[in-house]
């Protein structure tokens, strides 16, 4: 398969004989299973690397494809080409500097939660504000009760003492209840002008990562379709000056970071330690702070479930693939696991803001 080194993919060298072959491949085979929580085409690509280099024509045929990067990088300089000449041949290893990734596509078939989402439904806003309604309601109707009854009947000097104390005591409480009410509505009002339309805040890192942009484009096309998610671009750590996290998606009281990579094509999952590893080894390739930035947010919202994902896309042509790890806080993802997991993930309630998370979240931002 074009970009993918299958000595790298096997954790072999070049000089490896097929029984040592055979039992990386054994080995890897063991947690790349389908059965097991792997991918079905990261498993095929194990089974292509291990059947090539144990064939001894397809092996010779492959190692000698993958000499030609390095013979050519060891060749002297040619001179340019004409206008009109043959492009040169793309990069099979390494990072490919001129290759662009693309906004993948995401079968809404395989959304659990997309159907069960209705994106006009009504924004259910917590905190509370002011009393509860009910016992508002029911006050006011006691009093006007207690008015009529007083009216109704006769009463002699001391029930109309004591109808007058209750008719004053009880009105001046619906009265604070009320006002109480008036001020929680308009405190509403002024949240839901202000932010109650917005759904995204700041701007992605465009400018020097493609990535951030796909990741973007990724939230505002799947995501907000549930009507309590609020998008944020660029946010700081708690004292931090500087954009620690790329990406953030709230949902009532539950909260992802995201950051976005373009790395080499593989097979990306982490350890027990929350460690990355890419194609069975560990990686060199990159570095991730989300552990640290969960830890972070945690501290600052102790009452939100935080999770982390670490977007990767491909940095030359080739496939990410990755395994779901629902136990771990931080994992990495592809752009499709990431809609489909983490959308399910928030669509468990989907129509809820918070405003005291939703502003303590907004004051992270990168001004």
């Amino acid at each position: 398969m074009r970009g993918v080194d299958y000595y790298e993919l096997l954790g072999v060298g070049s000089d490896a004989t097929p029984v040592e072959i055979k039992s990386a491949y054994r080995t890897l085979a063991r947690s790349m299973h389908p059965d097991v929580g792997g991918s079905d085409g990261a498993f095929r690509l194990l089974q292509e690397a291990y059947e090539t280099l144990t064939d001894p024509v397809r092996r010779a045929s492959y190692d000698s494809a993958r000499r030609r990067p390095v013979e050519a990088e060891t060749a002297p300089p040619r001179r340019p080409r004409r206008p009109g000449g043959t492009r040169r041949p793309g990069r099979d290893f390494g990072e490919d500097p001129d290759y662009v990734p693309r906004m993948p596509r995401v079968r809404l078939d395989d959304l659990d939660w997309w159907d069960s989402v209705d994106p006009q439904a009504r924004v259910h806003y917590l905190p509370v504000l002011g009393p509860d309604r009910m016992p508002t309601f029911a006050l006011v109707g006691a009093w006007s009760l207690l008015l009529l009854a007083g009216l109704a009947v006769e009463l002699n000097a001391v029930l109309m003492a004591t109808w007058l104390g209750l008719l004053i005591s009880s009105g001046v409480v619906i009265v604070v209840l009320l006002r109480r009410h008036i001020g929680a509505h308009r405190e509403h009002r002024m949240f839901t002008a202000e932010f109650g339309n917005q759904r995204i805040f700041g701007l992605p890192d465009i400018q020097h990562e493609r990535a951030q942009l796909l990741t973007a484009e990724l939230c505002a096309k799947y995501l907000i379709r549930l009507p309590g998610v609020r998008v944020f671009h660029g946010l700081t750590w708690p004292d931090s000056v500087f954009e620690d996290v790329h990406h953030a998606v709230l949902c009532g009281r539950r909260l992802v970071l995201v950051e976005s990579k373009s790395w080499l094509p593989g097979h990306y999952t982490t350890d027990e330690k929350g460690a990355l590893w890419r194609n069975g080894h560990p990686f060199r390739g990159g570095v991730t702070r989300l552990n640290e930035g969960v830890s972070n947010f945690e501290a600052l919202l102790p009452e939100v479930e935080v999770r982390g994902a670490v977007l990767i896309y491909p940095s030359r042509a080739g496939e990410i693939t990755t395994v779901e790890q629902p136990d771990e806080q931080v994992v990495p993802m592809t752009p499709a696991q990431f809609v489909k997991d983490i959308g399910d993930w928030l669509a468990q309630d989907p129509v809820t803001v918070d405003r005291d998370v939703f502003t303590t979240v907004l004051d992270q931002l990168v001004d």
